[in-house]
């Protein structure tokens, strides 16, 4: 697996990291057992990154990595938390209080007494340019509650303002094959900050697998069947707000340029993995087979007509649609 350098944060991390969403909920039900066994197979397969959430599952991911961390101290695994999403969504909320409180809660939940890094949880446009959000920030982190801190973003604006601010170790953004427009400018000004990229969503929930038709349906608390048109968050983080039957097509014409000895996932995965600035691919695992593929993709080389068709199909499907927003 290979190690990049996250960002503002000095440490070095696995290219394929895990995102633990699904892990708390809203991807229909994954046990205890089940995802302690995706955690423990992804260490084992060489990531050394895990993504997670206060509010996933009401902090029940950041539990189930506070239990693996206990049962393997030397695991040498970097987690990221959120947070910001626990309160109404109101800028005036953003203060040196509740991040105090929602610190101290992950810092239970995951058993740890310093957090890693925090990211501001996709939080109102505004909260990314007041002095007053990243002075509480600074605040945290000379008070030892947490080590780094950075941002998940929705829109490439947001995610310009926050690596303008020189505490910010992190980006966290919405990138793979059917949402490009963060290679315009958020990655080249990572870059030149020196801001790592985490790149979340790489298969656009699912659909870069492959694996969906028109027909495909989800259960009831699965987020790709209640907010299919942003009915409860942004429509951003599902399907990366591309048309489910378009995304079909255009996945089914991805799939068709993937070489015989890689699933389509793990072309997706690479794909995002081999784009310059990118720290780390967190794509999320609901069984330790899935896990175990993820990882791999992180040692792939994708072949050069691969990579230079995934432009073209954008233009075909999506940009018109997606790429003024976000």
């Amino acid at each position: 697996m290979q190690q990049r350098t996250l960002g503002r944060t000095g440490r070095d991390v696995s290219v394929v990291g895990l995102g633990t969403w699904q892990l708390g909920g809203d991807w229909g039900d994954v046990s205890e057992g089940d995802a302690l066994a995706v955690l423990e197979a992804s260490r084992d397969a060489g990531v050394t990154f895990f993504d997670t959430a206060d509010v996933y599952g009401g902090g029940r991911s950041e539990q189930l990595i506070g239990r693996f961390l206990a049962a393997n101290p030397d695991a040498g695994v970097t987690v990221a938390t959120k947070m910001g999403r626990r309160e109404a969504q109101d800028p005036a909320n953003f203060t040196l209080a509740k991040f105090r409180e929602w610190t101290d809660s992950s810092r239970r939940n995951l058993g740890v007494e310093t957090l890693d890094l925090v990211q501001l949880h996709c939080p109102p446009t505004p909260v990314f340019s007041s002095d007053a959000v990243y002075d509480a920030l600074d605040t945290l982190v000379s008070e030892g509650a947490i080590a780094n801190y950075g941002v998940s973003v929705e829109t490439a604006d947001e995610a310009l303002a926050a690596i303008a601010r020189p505490g910010t170790a992190t980006v966290q953004i919405i990138l793979n094959a059917f949402r490009l427009k963060p290679l315009d400018r958020v990655l080249p000004a990572a870059r030149e900050a020196g801001v790592g990229i985490i790149a979340r969503v790489p298969l656009a929930s699912g659909l870069l697998s492959g694996k969906y038709t028109t027909d495909t349906t989800f259960a009831p608390d699965d987020h790709r069947n209640y907010n299919r048109h942003g009915e409860a968050f942004d429509v951003g983080e599902t399907f990366s707000g591309v048309d489910f039957e378009t995304g079909v097509a255009a996945a089914q014409e991805f799939a068709a340029l993937v070489p015989d000895d890689l699933t389509p996932a793990q072309a997706a995965i690479a794909w995002v993995a081999q784009l310059d600035g990118v720290s780390s691919v967190i794509p999320g695992a609901r069984s330790v087979a899935q896990a175990r593929a993820n990882a791999a993709a992180g040692s792939v080389t994708l072949p050069a007509s691969l990579i230079a068709a995934v432009p073209a199909l954008y233009d075909t499907y999506f940009r018109t649609a997606v790429h003024t927003r976000w």
